[in-house]
């Protein structure tokens, strides 16, 4: 079967269409046909061993994001049948409960074998349905960018109707939120690049929206947003460049979801606001199965619907990511297999 993997050496341009044989699904194992990935920003990083140890080992196919239809499944097997459509989840061994180290590093796309294959071969466990109103590439984009809005929400704060939520950009994870945060009856404000996508994510849901180019200060154009009082959570896409600010308009008890570090990973801005201010800095990643499932029962009931910018074939994966970096996306950039 084809697949995408880094071999000889870590580094893009060891990243090759390559041949593996197919797997057997053995006792409480499936096999998945897959039918689409996403990519994220973990995606670039990976082939160039970002992530040390944690990276994995070679040969490793990459890519964390996927959707497929169950095509054989061994011994045993309840959760799900053949036919089935399923996504892989991300984190293999987090069902559920409080993270620990062993459930945050069995992560697929490094150093588990990810998405970029015709058929992979996963415990049952590792694979969630996928809602039926989803198209293959729509779906491929939920287990890492929605689960991360939706945890971001839903457990690294508690969002109730009237809150006030500051999402940033217009990437995957941020169009995710939006969604989530007005389902969740919040009042949202998106800053981002441009006019055309302050349109863009006003039709997604947004209720205000700041271009961030026109107004670099734009924690001071959000106090009238807010009546002064602040928001209750900030969706921290950037890092760097993005904290400083977001500490200032963030509300007095407010929560921070640390997510991204667009702009940089240093920490490079006052640390007495925090605690002054008694702000929470929860980082998120990603989320465990038990919350992919209760995200994807709310996206069934309202139709919630991934917003996919641009699809590319299974042989255009450079392409595709070379697209991602350059930022040009709104939404999720797909493979189609």
């Amino acid at each position: 079967m084809r697949v995408f993997q880094v071999e000889g050496d870590w580094g893009m341009e060891n990243l090759k269409l390559s041949q593996r044989p197919e797997p057997q699904a053995g006792p409480g194992q499936v096999l998945v046909r897959m039918k689409a990935s996403s990519l994220n920003y973990r995606d670039l990083v990976v082939p160039e061993r970002g992530y040390g140890s944690y990276t994995g080992t070679l040969p490793l196919i990459p890519v964390s994001d996927g959707a497929g239809v169950v095509c054989d499944i061994g011994p045993g097997v309840s959760r799900v049948a053949v036919g089935d459509r399923v996504c892989p989840t991300y984190f293999q061994n987090w069902i559920g409960g409080e993270p620990d180290l062993e459930r945050l590093t069995q992560s697929l796309g490094g150093p588990i074998d990810g998405t970029m294959t015709e058929i992979m071969c996963l415990s049952e466990q590792g694979v969630v349905k996928t809602p039926a109103h989803l198209s293959d590439a729509e779906a491929a984009s939920l287990p890492c960018a929605a689960l991360t809005a939706w945890s971001a929400l839903t457990s690294a704060s508690h969002i109730k109707p009237g809150d006030r939520v500051l999402v940033q950009g217009c990437g995957g994870v941020a169009l995710f939120a939006v969604q989530f945060a007005k389902l969740l009856g919040a009042h949202v404000t998106v800053i981002t690049s441009s006019d055309e996508r302050m349109e863009k994510v006003r039709q997604l849901g947004a209720d205000e929206t700041i271009n961030y180019r026109a107004v670099p200060e734009w924690a001071k154009a959000t106090r009238e947003i807010t009546s002064g009082r602040g928001y209750d959570l900030i969706v921290e896409l950037g890092g760097e460049k993005t904290l400083p600010q977001s500490l200032r308009c963030i509300r007095a008890g407010g929560t921070i979801a640390m997510i991204g570090i667009l702009s940089g990973s240093a920490m490079a801005t006052s640390l007495g606001l925090i605690i002054t201010r008694q702000v929470r800095l929860q980082g998120v990643t990603v989320g465990h199965r038990d919350g992919f499932e209760a995200m994807i029962r709310a996206m069934n009931q309202h139709k919630i619907k991934s917003t996919v910018d641009r699809t590319f074939e299974f042989e255009a994966l450079k392409e595709a990511m070379a697209y991602l970096r350059s930022g040009a996306q709104f939404g999720k950039v797909c493979i189609v297999h």
